[in-house]
Order: structure tokens, then sequence, then C-alpha cells
């Protein structure tokens, strides 16, 4: 696994491309599989999750090919491989976005439970419930679903929790279901959204995408299109935070402010200028930041993939911070690596008590998910002496050229494969 050194710099100064949304390419990856043709699908990230989903798509029989433009090609034959296999699956936990597709397209799913980032359980219950309303069958045996659908007929469906992955489920069978498929609580996400926007792209009838209640009304056929991936909104958060804890004044090209709008109070509140701009956000910082209260909660809430960025940032904060976690249990491991830096963090249930320290010590801290590894990199910009992020692969997973980025503003940091 490879290794990242980082140690303390200047100020960040320049621009960052933003890269394309790795939590809404993957689902319209998957969306593909609804229809035959040739589909093109623009600024997509080169992350390693990308590749996975891509072999996971060419395993079920589809070609998938990377352009030089940014650009994906995937081409979705006559025939599908209803059967999502368990060393792909593994690796990646949105593989369960194939399940409706592969239902609404071939009648047929037989997908590996998922794996990726072991932060707490993200039981499928919800997803299958949701399509079982929509007249599915399952069963699951040796760590496998199966799942039958001769044809899906729409429904009312009401979620327990707005859940990004169930929503979206519900989008892609609702699609081409027999009469019209409500959901109410749906997830309210711009990759939510991203995804409708594919779907009626393709000729669905979607309507709502972004609110709380969706409404699909099913048609007959679908066709392959072309498309392009909104940016990144995690991404846009690193950055920030980025700044944040290195100072400096950064533009963030292609980031939306409309996407973040919380997140930009939230981080005004401590201390960070941002203004949006034509084509994205600039950000200054200058001092320590000062110290917030934060929870995370469903969109327009702060999400939880943003908080292990922010608790990077609270560690040096001027005082005491709080943070929430509400919607992943499990989701604090990374803390222990930050008190190896010399944080100040008490875990109080799902709560965190931050005392804020004028500097953090470099030290060998592990990446034990995607966005934990990204907040020991924003962390020991301001840390003493060197920091070595071990086992650093999970960062790949979500996260475009992170290194030549976070290098490209300044900040002194290389990889050692």
């Amino acid at each position: 696994m490879s290794r990242l050194l980082v140690r303390p710099g200047d100020p960040l100064s320049g621009e960052v491309v933003i890269s394309g949304a790795k939590n809404s390419v993957l689902k319209l990856m998957a969306a593909t599989v609804l229809a035959e043709g040739r589909y093109v699908l623009r600024n997509v990230p080169d992350i390693s999750d990308v590749t996975i989903m891509g072999r996971l798509l060419e395993a079920m029989g589809m070609s998938v090919r990377r352009r030089e433009d940014a650009a994906l090609e995937i081409v979705r034959g006559p025939d599908v491989v209803a059967e999502a296999p368990y060393e792909l699956v593994e690796q990646m936990r949105a593989s369960t976005a194939v399940l409706g597709p592969l239902l609404a397209g071939v009648g047929r799913a037989r997908v590996a439970l998922p794996g990726g980032d072991d932060f707490g359980s993200r039981p499928v219950d919800m997803h299958l419930a949701s399509l079982e309303a929509l007249g599915a069958s399952f069963a699951l045996s040796h760590g496998m679903i199966e799942g039958h659908a001769e044809k899906l007929i729409g429904a009312e469906v009401v979620l327990e929790y707005p859940s990004v992955g169930a929503t979206e489920n519900l989008l892609m069978a609702g699609a081409t279901a027999r009469g019209t498929t409500t959901v109410r609580n749906a997830a309210r996400e711009p990759e939510i959204s991203d995804l409708a926007a594919f779907l009626n792209r393709m000729g669905a009838r979607v309507l709502g995408a972004g609110s709380p209640t969706i409404v699909i009304e099913g048609v007959d056929e679908l066709r392959a299109v072309e498309h392009t991936v909104i940016p990144d909104r995690v991404e846009v958060v690193t950055f920030l935070a980025a700044v944040a804890v290195a100072g400096g004044e950064v533009t963030l090209r292609g980031a939306r402010a409309d996407h973040v709008d919380l997140l930009i109070e939230k981080m005004g509140r401590m201390g960070l200028r941002i203004s949006p701009e034509a084509d994205g956000l600039w950000a200054m910082s200058s001092g320590r930041p000062r110290p917030i209260d934060v929870a995370t909660l469903p969109y327009p809430g702060i999400a939880t993939d943003y908080l292990p960025m922010l608790v990077a940032v609270m560690c040096l904060a001027d005082g005491t911070s709080y943070a929430t976690e509400n919607v992943f249990a499990g989701r604090f491991r990374y803390v222990g690596e930050l008190a190896r830096m010399g944080a100040d963090i008490r875990v109080e249930g799902h709560h965190l008590v931050i005392d804020g320290v004028e500097r953090l010590s470099g030290a060998p801290v592990r990446a034990v998910d995607i966005r934990a590894g990204a907040a020991m990199a924003i962390a020991a910009l301001a840390a003493d002496g060197e920091t070595t992020i071990h086992d650093a692969g999970p960062i790949d997973r979500g996260y475009e050229s992170f290194v030549e980025k976070l290098s490209g503003l300044g900040a002194d940091i290389t990889r050692q494969d």
C-alpha cells in the first residue's frame, strides 16, 4: 500500500479544478444497465472506485473505455449477465446500485452483499423493501442477494429514512415500471438530481428530484445518452478545510456554491472567507479557526462525508468544538489517528468534544477510510514535523490526483509507493 508524506509549509495559493462527483458517477454508470446503446459520461474522475465499477459492468458483459478527455464510454449490448461477483462488490459499497437497473432492465439480479469502507452497518433492507414494493422478490443466501421481477409495477413508497441508495434504486427501477411510482421522504442530495437528469435525458419522466417527494411515470423504453457529471461537493469541502488549516487563498474551479451552502455558512463561522465566482468558489483564511458545533444530517444538512475534514479543522480551533455523527455508527475510527498527532478529542457516544490545540505533531497514522485519509493529510498541514499516512490507498478510491492537487497549491506532500 502507498504512503503519503506530509510536512507543514507555506499558506496555500493558486487554483484547483474540482473533479466529477464520485457519489454521482458510480450510480450513473449503474444506470447504463437500463437500456442498450453507447453512453458517454463526461467529467468522470480518475479514481479507483470508477475503475472497480467499470470492471463490474464488464463482468456483466458490457464494454467500458476511459478516454483522455475525462470521459467514459460505456456500451450496453442486448445481453447482460445479471450477476455482480463478490470479488468486485466487496471493494465498493455502491455496488447495490445495480439492483434496481438489473431488475428493471433484465428482470433478475444476483448481487453479493456490498463491501467498501468499514465504518458501521449500511443494511440493504431498505433497498430490498423499496424494490419489493414495486413487485420484486428477493432471497438472501451464502452472502448473495438474488432478486427476480417479471415486470415492475409502480407504487407509492414511503422511506423510513431518506436513504440515498434506496432513492436511487427506486429512480432507476421506477423509470420503466408500469404505472407511476411515488417516493416519499426521498433523499434530496445533488447526486439524486444528477441521476434524475440523466434518466430524463434517457427518456424517463422523473419529477421532483431534489425534493422530499419524487414522482416517476414509467415509460416503455429508454435510450443511451451523453451526460456531464456534477462536481464533487466532498472534494470541495476537502480543499476548503485544507485552506482553513494551512491558511492562504485558493480558487476552486468548477465548485458549485448551491451544493454546499450550509457548509459555507458553517466554515464562515470558523473564520474562512468564501465567495462564489462565475466558475467556482474563492476561499481565504488566516489565523486559527474559530470553534463550532456541527451535526451530520441528510441533505441539505451537513453530510457525514464532510465530518472527518471538519474535525481536522476543529482540532486546531481556538476553543472547544462539538461534533455529532447522526448518520453512521462506528465512523469515529479516525479519531485515534488524530489523537496520535496530539489532537485533544473525547468520544462520548456519537458525539465528539474537541479542545483545539495551537499545533499538532507529525506522527505515523493510517487512512482508515477515504475521508479519514484526507482528514489526516489536512491535519498534517499544520503539524510540526513529518506525518506519514500509511495504507493511503483508500484516498485514491475517492479523490483524483489528490497529492498532485494539494502540492499544486503549495502543500508539501509526496507519495511513496
